[in-house]
């Protein structure tokens, strides 16, 4: 059986300093086509299905609108999206306040920034589509990455920030058996 493959969206535009998990914000069309073209070229160099699956957000659907374009069936599955971070989502990092993000890092695993999701809540998201789409093509979140690194490797929901690592680069591969992390495909 194939390996699931998850690349991160291309990056967005106009959210530097800014939370964003559910925000909905717009990536550049030719990097959404370029995406699309590296993951028509996985599929094509390994003999999968011209199948497709991605979160609702803009910058991941729209690499699965390119690849309709091209033939390609694109799956929408609202368990592939970022984490929900409530009321921070679309602020700027420095509205949220050191004492709000203080309180998530205290308890990493279970607290829901911003009245959203917990950390664990979108591993166990991860998990359910891991499960039930085995060896799928993904086109992704970082955050989303990250929980889905910790359940294929069987590891439990971090306890600090210190335990999650940094996103992988935008545009950048992530295999679902790989215990060493993201990878330029």
């Amino acid at each position: 059986m194939s390996e699931t493959v998850v690349w991160r969206h291309p990056k967005p535009k106009g959210v530097a300093g800014r939370c964003i998990g559910r925000t909905d914000v717009a990536v550049d069309p030719r990097k959404a086509k370029r995406l699309a073209h590296r993951v028509r070229a996985l599929a094509r160099r390994e003999g999968r299905a011209c199948e497709v699956w991605t979160s609702p957000l803009r910058r991941g659907a729209d690499v699965g609108r390119w690849l309709v374009r091209w033939g390609w069936m694109h799956h929408v599955d609202t368990r592939l999206a970022e984490l929900d971070f409530g009321t921070w989502d679309g602020r700027p990092w420095d509205g949220v306040g050191a004492a709000a993000v203080d309180a998530w890092c205290t308890d990493f695993a279970g607290h829901a920034p911003g009245g959203g999701e917990s950390v664990s809540a979108l591993m166990a998201r991860c998990a359910g589509f891991l499960r039930e789409h085995p060896g799928a093509l993904v086109v992704g979140h970082g955050g989303w990455i990250n929980a889905a690194s910790r359940v294929v490797r069987g590891l439990p929901p971090p306890m600090s920030a210190a335990e999650w690592p940094a996103a992988c680069g935008y545009g950048v591969a992530w295999r679902a058996s790989s215990s060493r992390g993201a990878e330029s495909q």
